[in-house]
Parts: structure tokens; C-alpha cells; sequence
């Protein structure tokens, strides 16, 4: 069987989880005996590019890179992406399976890929799922998990407190009239984008339905994900859950009775320094803690833009100069288990509902406990003072304490946690329940 993976961005442009996963599922499926392609647009690129990527045979198609707005929001085809289309219809393959929508890789060539005759899967990797969120965190306000339930008042002043409007202001946008909020969709002032949201979040609800409705099979990574889509009425008979897994072979660390935790207290942040990804949280976290707490704190991510470099002073400026805490840059992947082996206790403060993140679940594979965000994929795979510890979501002062307790107790925490870091899935586990959604 011929399968495409249609991605947003890949390698070596990209080198994000969704793009890992893409990567180990690719390899698996070519284990089955399967021809894989990878297809990603290429924005602002002259010419379509093809090219290996670890023995995987990769297209890329140029997209504009100036996007027009009824293209961001996938009502179009972004241009260029005509050209994937073509490409799906001479490829033919048997299923195109999708990861996240984003521009160019979106409704529109969902459409094409399901009249070029293949069987359509999607997997939702974001906190959008979809077309859901348009805050794309899936966090009220930004302050606590969301039910999920879209309504365009509640979704619209969301949304524009999100981008810094104060919320009694963003109330009244989101109290907007929806027959008024169709009348200027298509001015082009920012004040008619921001008076035309109920519109678009209205647009959204039914964009989702289609996907729901082109796709052979829709792929979430958690329970409350799928639980979602049930709440806003949608038809979940073809959507199912796959939750994330390890792609690499890992060996376990010694257990507490041969090697018990010492202090200092070894804590680890891996990933990137986005806003989302709670970085800034267990900052502020640390500066709550006191200094004499014998614990060290060690932040570890790519620095490749200027915002990741103003998120690192702000590290800094929130832990003003504690010597607990040190900033070091990316681990390879080759090297991120023997890590995550020599860490007591691997800190996931996320501020988003994700599947993930896959560094927490390589984590418990090696024998190291989790401390987590109560919400997503952490509060699955997570499970409360047993393999590690849960915080509400953006608390750094839950978070603080926490960090206090693991520090002063190892003994009856991180090392009692470290017993039931076991049972973790693998991307062999994955591959094989898409290949039944393939086949089905």
C-alpha cells in the first residue's frame, strides 16, 4: 500500500514533535512493507523539491508566503497548493493521512485528497483539534481547561484577550451579533476582522464538521480531546483516540533501592521555550521557592528565533540569578534519554491542551517521575502521586510547592513515584493501530 503523510513542515526545515512522530511512524510503516511519501508545503520557496529523508522519499510543494485571509483560515486553497493537488491524483496512493491543519495543508486538500480516491485519515497533533479553538490553547482566558464547548461570545472574547485586549473589552466583540459579524467578514480594516470573529467561529464549527465528515477516520491523542468533539454535537462515530508513543528503545535506570535520590534534588525542563509550553511558569515557580530549598533546576531547548531568545531573559529576570538554576542548550535526540535517566524529576508545566509532550512519557519510560499540568495528555498519562505529581495548569504557586516537597522528601515522593514508571506505549504500538484504521 501507497501511504502519504501530509504534514505542515518536516525535516530538516522543522524539527518539531509532530515532525519526529511523522519521522518514527514512516519507518514503522516501511518495516510493514509499505511505500510511504512525505508531503509538506514549502512557503515562499521557488520550485517544488524532492528529496531522502532517512531512506523516506519527501515532497515539497511551494505555497505563497503572503497569505491572504480566506487562505489562513483554510476557506481557500492557499495558492501554490494546487500543485499538491496534482501531485495527489498522479501519486494515487491508497490513504493520505493528515497531521494538523495549517495553511497548506488544510480543508481544501483534504477535499483533493479524498477525490484522488484515497481513504482519508486525520490526526490532530494541537490544541485546536482541529478547527475548534481559536485560541489554540483550549485554556479559559488562558486561565484554566476549557469544557471545550464552542460558543462564538464565550470563543470570540477568549480569543481577543489572548492577543492582549483587556476582557471586559473582549466581551463586547464577543457579544457581537452574528448577522452583523457576516456584513463585515470581508472589510479589511483590523477593527472589522476583530467585529467579524463570531462569524468566523461559526465558519470554524462548520470547517470541523466537514473534516469530520470527509475523513475515514479522525485521530485524537487523549480521551478528553475525543470528549470534546461528543460535547460540541458532532457525529463521533469515526473519530478515535491513539494516544502518543516512544520511538526510541530506551534502558531503565537503576531502581531507588540500588541508586535513592540525593540532594540536591536534579529537576529538567526539555522542550521549546514557547509560551505554552509553561517555561515561564515553573520560573516564576522557582523564584517562589526559598533559596535554601536543595534543589537544581536545569531548562534545556532550542534557541533559534527572537522570541525564544527574549523567553530565556525572562528565565533569567524571573529567577534573578539563583544559582539552582541553570539554561543549556538543546539535547540531541540521541541523547535526550541518557538525559532524562540522570534527572530526579522531569518538570512538564504546560499551559495547553496537547498530546503529549513525548519527552514526559520518555521520561517515565527511563525510571524518572513527571511533575505536570493537570490538563491533556499529562493528565492521562500522569497519575497523581503515584508515577509522578499534577498541578493545576499555569499555577505557579501549586507548582512551587510541589518543587519544595520533592526536594526536602525524595524518599517518600520522587522515589516512591519512580516504582510505577512502567507500561509506557511505543510508536510500534501506534503504527500498528493506524495501519488497522488504514486497512479498515
Amino acid at each position: 500500500m501507497k501511504i502519504v503523510q501530509a504534514v505542515g513542515w518536516y525535516f530538516p526545515d522543522s524539527l518539531g514533535g509532530t515532525e519526529v512522530y511523522v519521522r518514527a511512524l514512516c519507518h514503522r510503516l516501511q518495516a510493514a512493507g509499505h511505500e510511504v511519501v512525505v508531503a509538506a508545503p514549502d512557503p515562499g520557496a521557488p520550485a517544488e523539491r524532492r528529496y531522502e529523508d532517512r531512506g523516506v522519499r519527501v515532497y515539497r510543494y511551494p505555497i505563497a508566503k503572503d497569505v491572504t485571509r480566506a487562505e489562513a483560515r483554510g476557506e481557500v486553497a492557499v495558492r501554490g497548493a494546487e500543485r499538491f493537488h496534482r501531485w495527489l491524483m498522479d501519486e494515487r496512493a491508497g490513504v493520505v493521512h493528515f497531521h494538523t491543519f495549517v495553511t497548506g495543508v488544510s480543508l481544501p486538500e483534504l477535499r483533493a485528497a479524498r477525490h484522488s480516491g484515497a481513504r482519508t485519515i486525520v490526526t490532530t497533533h494541537s490544541s485546536s483539534l482541529g478547527f475548534l479553538c481559536m485560541r489554540g490553547t483550549l485554556m479559559h482566558w488562558g486561565e484554566e481547561p476549557c469544557d471545550g464547548v464552542v460558543e462564538p461570545s464565550k470563543c470570540v472574547a477568549c480569543a481577543l484577550h489572548g492577543r492582549g485586549m483587556p476582557k471586559p473589552v473582549a466581551r463586547v466583540f464577543g457579544a457581537v451579533p452574528l448577522s452583523f459579524a457576516r456584513a463585515v467578514r470581508n472589510a479589511p480594516t483590523p477593527l472589522a476582522t476583530a467585529l467579524a470573529l463570531p462569524d468566523v467561529v461559526r465558519a470554524n464549527l462548520a470547517r470541523q464538521r466537514e473534516a469530520l465528515s470527509i475523513a475515514d477516520r479522525f485521530v485524537v491523542l487523549t480521551e478528553a480531546a475525543q470528549a470534546i468533539l461528543r460535547a460540541n454535537a458532532f457525529d463521533a462515530a469515526n473519530v478515535s483516540v491513539n494516544r502518543l508513543g516512544i520511538a526510541q528503545t530506551v534502558t531503565r535506570k537503576s531502581s531507588p533501592r540500588e541508586r535513592p535520590t540525593v540532594r540536591p534534588v536534579r529537576i529538567g525542563y526539555l522542550g521549546r521555550f514557547e509560551s505554552i509550553k509553561g517555561a515561564d511558569v515553573l520560573a516564576r515557580a522557582i523564584a517562589l521557592t526559598r533559596r535554601d530549598v536543595p534543589l537544581r533546576v536545569e531548562f534545556r531547548g532550542p534557541v533559534n528565533t527572537a522570541a525564544d531568545r527574549a523567553a530565556i531573559e525572562r528565565i533569567r529576570a524571573l529567577t534573578s540569578g539563583d544559582a539552582r538554576v541553570s539554561i543549556a542548550p538543546a539535547v540531541p535526540p540521541e541523547h535526550v534519554a541518557d538525559l532524562l535517566a540522570d534527572l530526579d524529576v522531569l518538570c512538564c508545566p504546560a499551559v495547553c491542551h496537547e498530546g503529549g509532550p513525548t519527552v514526559a512519557l520518555e521520561a517515565l519510560a527511563v525510571g524518572t517521575p513527571v511533575i505536570g499540568s493537570r490538563i491533556g495528555g499529562l493528565a492521562e498519562m500522569i497519575r497523581d502521586d503515584v508515577n509522578g505529581r499534577l498541578v493545576p495548569a499555569g499555577d505557579a504557586s501549586s507548582l512551587a510547592s510541589v518543587l519544595t516537597d520533592v526536594a526536602l522528601s525524595p524518599d517518600t515522593t520522587i522515589d516512591q513515584w519512580r516504582a510505577s514508571t512502567t507500561n509506557v506505549r511505543t510508536m510500534d504500538d501506534v503504527a500498528a493501530d493506524y495501519l488497522t484504521f488504514y486497512n479498515a
